[in-house]
């Protein structure tokens, strides 16, 4: 289930909620009992080892453009 993240606007503290997407827009209230609080934009983390090598981009070269026309 997808957690977001909540800043009330009346005390100023901010809080997760776990809930469906369906519900990511509804009120959150928030700890303190208020109700004007908004959703914040949150990063996504991912963690972990790959499991095999990094996949290579066709037509060889590499680099930030693809090889070729960087120094």
């Amino acid at each position: 289930m997808p957690r977001y993240d909540y800043r009330c606007r009346a005390c100023g503290s901010t809080f997760e909620l776990n809930r469906p997407m369906a519900e990511a827009n509804a009120p959150a209230p928030c700890p303190g009992g208020h109700d004007d609080t908004v959703k914040l934009l949150s990063t996504v983390a991912v963690t972990g080892t790959a499991s095999g090598p990094a996949a290579r981009p066709s037509g060889g070269g590499g680099g930030c453009c693809g090889g070729g026309c960087c120094g």
